[in-house]
């Protein structure tokens, strides 16, 4: 099973996102966590990585379980931690391999090609404050097939 943390990283009317160039979705910054690593050391190491910036007191919001029958193990299963924020400081890197940086206006994030499952994480954690749970299940291409949500 593998493990990732990323990070919405709020500025006033706009969160970054990561535009990756495999099927051209955005995404939040983060990454794979490393053996022995916490969520939070992740998030915070992946997103300096990615960005450039220092998040500070990212707080957890979403942890969701992804399940792809098409993938070997293993990516075949794996678990996310997103996290919010809207401290930070540093500067954006310029270039990154991992694809394009951009500030998205929120009134724009449903509008934007994104990853399904990112799609109804992002609408949760923008409009409740509450934990969010979930499950879904992927096809070959990455499109959800079916999911489920719970919040406390």
């Amino acid at each position: 099973m593998q493990r990732v943390t990323n990070c919405l990283i709020i500025n006033g009317d706009e969160v970054l996102l990561l535009k990756k160039p495999r099927y051209g979705w955005y995404a939040m910054p983060g990454g794979k966590m490393e053996p022995g690593e916490s969520i939070y050391e992740s998030v915070l190491r992946e997103v300096k990585e990615e960005t450039g910036l220092m998040i500070d007191t990212p707080q957890l919001y979403s942890v969701a379980t992804m399940t792809k029958a098409s993938a070997q193990s293993p990516k075949d299963e794996w678990m996310m931690f997103t996290f919010k924020t809207e401290q930070f400081s540093g500067d954006l890197v310029t270039e990154t391999p991992e694809g394009e940086l951009e500030w998205i206006p929120l009134v724009k994030l449903d509008q934007i090609p994104t990853a399904p499952s990112d799609r109804l994480i992002h609408q949760y954690i923008l409009q409740h404050d509450k934990h969010l749970y979930g499950s879904f299940d992927l096809d070959e291409q990455d499109q959800l097939i079916s999911y489920r949500l719970n919040d406390n």
